[in-house]
């Protein structure tokens, strides 16, 4: 624990959708870079919005904060829409970007001019891949919900989707089987992965693979382009590992080159600036004594008491650093 404070550290996702210093204040106090994501979100602030606190912090710390940029469907289907996106992106690059992502919304929210969805393995958004590609630019990929949401309520693994998914029935998959599987929903994902080997991948979350590290490691044997990143899923590897910790922990260390540090953190306008330090430093923390330590804490959203994973310093060295500077900032030295 005595390590937490001196270690370098990257955080790989995270929101910063305010002008306001506390999260990198934050960030600075605990030794973390930073990779804020911008996502076409609803309830977040418009993606121009977003896109103008980013290139704010980019300028007044750009050894501390760094950003991934998104991209509109609006249109998609045109025949500007590719050329219209590619230069979209193009501007943020030089500003200062160093990633892209995609969200659940490929997949689950948007449509065609037929009004039928459009998945990530759509043809239509491979120039956008291959041009990503070319530049040696990641992309973020977010494709699905954590699989507990196709599950009925009693049947999932964590309090945090149970209480959800209660409280927003519109978005428990499990109730409404006119939308996509979550296995069609991965089936596809997969597919553009191995369409694209020269595409660097993030799988965010976990790659939507959160709830078996055994799915996982055949995800990241089939597609050596791709990484994980562990952000808001915590809980399930904990769930699992509470079973069998040995497992998890082999886990952590035979993929130990293909695993970032993640938190979703998020700071939003409005929102109590000062307080969120707080949250942000005991979130770090605690998955700080999971993921380096040994000890014992009480993990709420499995109702249990989860063992940490005590992995060795030289796989902590690379989850929570020397893997995130490899694969966002590649493009830089290529």
């Amino acid at each position: 624990m005595a390590d937490f404070a001196t270690v370098r550290k990257f955080d790989s996702h995270v929101h910063v959708n305010v002008a306001d210093s506390a999260f990198l204040e934050q960030a600075a106090a605990d030794n973390f870079e930073i990779l804020s994501i911008n996502v076409d979100y609803p309830t977040f602030p418009s993606v121009s919005d977003q896109a103008a606190v980013a290139h704010h912090f980019t300028r007044i710390d750009p050894q501390r904060f760094h950003y991934a940029a998104t991209f509109s469907m609006k249109g998609f289907g045109d025949a500007g829409w590719a050329p219209a996106a590619k230069a979209s992106l193009d501007s943020e690059f030089r500003q200062g970007a160093v990633a892209v992502k995609v969200w659940k919304n490929i997949g689950m929210v948007e449509r065609d001019a037929e009004g039928q969805l459009i998945f990530i393995d759509d043809a239509g958004l491979n120039p956008v891949f291959s041009h990503l590609a070319a530049l040696n630019i990641p992309l973020i990929a977010h494709q699905g919900e954590p699989r507990n949401c196709w599950l009925p309520l009693d049947q999932m693994t964590t309090e945090n989707d149970r209480l959800y998914f209660s409280n927003h029935p519109e978005y428990h998959m499990y109730l409404h089987p006119e939308m996509p599987s979550y296995e069609s929903l991965m089936a596809r994902r997969d597919a553009m992965v191995a369409a694209h080997p020269d595409l660097r991948v993030v799988g965010a979350h976990m790659a939507s693979l959160e709830w078996s590290v055994d799915e996982a490691a055949k995800f990241l044997d089939a597609h050596p382009n791709a990484v994980v990143e562990l952000a808001a899923r915590m809980a399930q590897i904990q769930y699992q590992s509470v079973r069998d910790h040995a497992k998890v922990r082999d886990f952590f260390i035979r993929y130990q080159d293909r695993i970032l540090y993640g938190t979703d953190l998020t700071l939003n306008p409005g929102e109590d600036a000062e307080g969120f330090r707080k949250v942000a430093h005991d979130y770090w923390l605690k998955d700080w004594t999971y993921l380096a330590t040994a000890e014992r804490q009480r993990v709420d959203d499995i109702d249990a008491d989860a063992v940490g994973l005590a992995l060795p310093r030289s796989v902590i060295d690379k989850i929570y650093y020397s893997n995130a500077k490899r694969e966002f900032f590649a493009s830089r030295n290529s």
